[in-house]
């Protein structure tokens, strides 16, 4: 019989997953507790988001020999990214922080900032400020960003 897959501990993201912006990473495959530090939280601020994951496509490559075409892996790509954030009356809010065309990352912490736990580091650059104007929703601010360069997977959460 075949070894079962490791249970998992199912969570809840509201009020666990962490997500910071932060400024300068010097490598993005091993921030340091000081660069995290000097990022700013915004999950208390994101109302919602879309995208942050990579998919990967693969390419055929067929032979005359076969009738079957198999596929080997191709070329990694990022799924347009936002996050949305409530909009203050008197407009101190996202704007200042993301501005079009910044370029900083976005570091995501799914199960929180717990050390030794893994987060994911995207490096992006602000595309726009979009103000959602809704009827009867609250104001919020969609800021859109471009991924500039494959996002670091599962990096540990350095220590305190």
């Amino acid at each position: 019989m075949a070894t079962p897959i490791t249970p998992s501990t199912r969570y809840y993201r509201r009020g666990t997953t962490k997500v910071v912006w932060v400024p300068s990473i010097a490598n993005k495959a091993a921030p340091t507790r000081a660069e995290l530090d000097a990022g700013t939280a915004l999950e208390g601020e994101t109302g919602a988001m879309a995208g942050w994951q990579t998919t990967s496509g693969t390419v055929p490559t067929p032979a005359l020999g076969s009738r079957f075409t198999p596929t080997v892996p191709g070329e990694i790509t990022a799924a347009d990214s936002s996050l949305t954030f409530w909009a203050s009356k008197d407009g101190a809010d996202v704007r200042t922080l993301l501005t079009r065309e910044t370029r900083g990352f976005v570091v995501w912490m799914d199960e929180g900032d717990v050390p030794g736990q893994t987060m994911d580091v995207y490096p992006v650059q602000v595309t726009s400020q979009a103000k959602v104007r809704e009827l009867d929703q609250a104001a919020q601010i969609m800021a859109q960003f471009a991924i500039t360069s494959e996002p670091a997977e599962n990096v540990d959460i350095p220590a305190a």
